[in-house]
């Protein structure tokens, strides 16, 4: 991309946009990181495509040599979206109003995959090179909680000395300096069932207690802590005139701390039935580890809001962030890691998903002057 102009970079992120790419629907994500390998292959890339696991689409990888040799920057993204194929035809189509730009997955997070691409792709027509290597992974599962390419992306940031988020900037353009842990517990209960009518005093509910674990579980909400407990779903039982005999609940933990993550663990993990003759399994799920700001981080921070007030705008500040991204893995590995670089707008994972138009092109040439500029001693030490 010889131009990076409102309308080219807008058009970029059409193309994005125009491919719809939920989780779930392995060809349609697939589709989409055909289309990323194009435009990474255009930008001088070599390609490394490994076919998905656990019923997953590809992790697509692109690697583009820098001025210098050594460890580079991981570039993070991903190309899944939370909207069904079908959206961008009914609910969210892709349209502009004013400054806003409409689309499924716009904000979260095609926009910035796709000024990041054009970052690259400007450097390649123009002869140049990053200074560093950088490695661009795009990523099939992130709204899913990354269960089939945590390894991978664990594996390539320890190669790595900086890692570069193209998630979502927040808050009006905050850069993210350090996220809080998400985890998902499974609770299950084994009751005893009986009719509920005549032998009812023989059955043990256990829909009864899981409401009661319920309660416990969400009484360790601490909000002053920034500790938070949540369960988003229960189901249980088969029939209104049985005593249910199972039930199941998962519950959406947020932590700001290691120290926090493993309290709660504890607590959770120590639960015991109120009634004796019902049974409680609580289990671990998908779990992504919190990270905090540290010197390095705080160094990446300084050094692109420098960049940004040589390009004539101000970044809106640094956040601490309570949602998840596949930076909380490389974060919690201590690989210094700014997040939240992807575009300014708002309404993820809604059908008012937006970005502004107006952030495009300064992002972008953000995007390129980090590039061009960040090096291993900037993070060292």
């Amino acid at each position: 991309m010889q131009d990076l102009t409102p309308e080219a970079l807008l058009e970029a992120v059409r193309r994005w946009v125009a491919i719809e790419s939920p989780t779930q629907d392995v060809a349609a994500v697939n589709r989409m990181a055909d289309h990323a390998e194009g435009l990474l292959r255009a930008a001088g890339a070599r390609i490394e495509r490994s076919p998905g696991t656990m019923g997953y689409a590809d992790i697509l990888i692109g690697r583009i040599a820098g001025e210098t040799e050594g460890p580079g920057i991981l570039l993070l993204g991903h190309i899944d979206t939370v909207h069904p194929v079908g959206t961008l035809a009914a609910e969210l189509p892709w349209r502009i109003d004013g400054d806003r730009a409409y689309g499924p997955g716009i904000y979260d997070m095609k926009g910035g995959n796709a000024i990041a691409m054009a970052a690259l792709a400007h450097l390649h027509a123009s002869g140049r090179r990053p200074h560093m290597p950088v490695t661009i992974m795009f990523i099939p599962d992130e709204e899913a909680g990354s269960p089939s390419s945590r390894a991978r992306i664990e594996a390539e940031a320890r190669r790595h000395a900086i890692v570069l988020v193209a998630e979502p900037s927040g808050e009006g353009g905050r850069l993210t300096v350090a996220r809080h842990g998400i985890a998902r517990y499974h609770l299950k209960t084994t009751g005893i069932p009986a009719h509920a009518g005549a032998y009812h005093a023989k059955g043990r509910s256990a829909i009864r207690e899981m409401a009661r674990q319920i309660l416990a579980v969400e009484a360790m909400t601490d909000y002053d802590r920034t500790i938070t407990l949540n369960v988003g779903t229960m189901a249980g039982g088969t029939h209104e005139n049985m005593v249910p005999i199972h039930a199941e609940a998962c519950v959406y933990v947020l932590v700001p701390t290691a120290e926090a993550e493993a309290e709660v663990r504890a607590r959770l993990l120590a639960l015991t039935p109120h009634d004796p003759d019902v049974k409680l399994d609580v289990t671990l799920g998908l779990f992504r580890p919190p990270y905090r700001k540290t010197p390095a981080i705080q160094a990446l921070y300084d050094h692109a809001a420098a960049l940004a007030g040589e390009l004539g705008f101000a970044l809106a500040g640094e956040r601490v962030a309570g949602g998840g991204s596949d930076g909380n893995f490389t974060g919690a590995l201590g690989v210094p890691t700014l997040d939240g670089l992807g575009v300014i707008g708002d309404g993820p994972h809604t059908h008012h998903e937006h970005l502004l138009v107006s952030c495009l092109v300064p992002r972008t040439r953000l995007y390129l002057r980090l590039f061009e500029t960040l090096t291993p001693a900037l993070v060292a030490g």
